[in-house]
């Protein structure tokens, strides 16, 4: 399978296999597993619970509902909201729409990536950040602007969108 970015990606690298525990995920399946058309339903509520769909639970849920794994599979795929490794304690999403864009959302991206060290998608080792862009935030009179774990930082610059990490990272580390 071929990605947005031209590099090859088989299937399989883009879910995480940690073990998970399927007993919370058992609540969401007896109350939606025989009603027809809640697999989106099933699956957003199993990405409440982990974080993300780790391929055991969405084998579990093909199982329970009676659902090919491949449907699963290209139900959670298809949709961009759908998460298949842990993300970080704080999920930075960075706008990339259009008034973001003109507005110098890449060097904020650069930023980003620099002071974090990591690309669009990744985790900081600590698990402490996660990067993910994003098509729009719907706050375009901030542009450019990031979420991070549901809070707004608008009208940032390079430097500004570094400060705002390192506050956190300092609130986290208490260094």
């Amino acid at each position: 399978m071929q990605c947005c970015c031209g590099e090859e990606k088989k299937l399989e690298d883009r879910f995480s296999d940690n073990d998970v525990d399927l007993k919370p995920l058992q609540t969401v399946l007896d109350k939606y597993k025989n009603e027809s058309g809640s697999m989106i339903t099933i699956l957003q509520q199993t990405q409440e619970i982990y974080g993300y769909l780790p391929k055991k639970a969405l084998l579990h849920i093909a199982e329970e509902t009676g659902v090919k794994p491949a449907k699963v599979l290209g139900a959670a795929t298809f949709y961009t909201q759908f998460r298949f490794k842990p993300i970080g304690k704080y999920l930075v999403m960075l706008c990339q729409g259009t008034a973001c864009h003109v507005n110098g959302s890449e060097k904020i991206e650069e930023a980003i990536c620099d002071e974090l060290k990591i690309k669009d998608g990744e985790t900081t080792p600590d698990n402490l950040f996660t990067l993910e862009n994003v098509a729009c935030l719907g706050c375009c009179s901030l542009a450019p602007v990031m979420m991070i774990n549901g809070e707004a930082y608008g009208k940032l610059t390079p430097q500004s969108a570094r400060k705002v990490l390192r506050e956190i990272y300092k609130k986290e580390t208490n260094s």
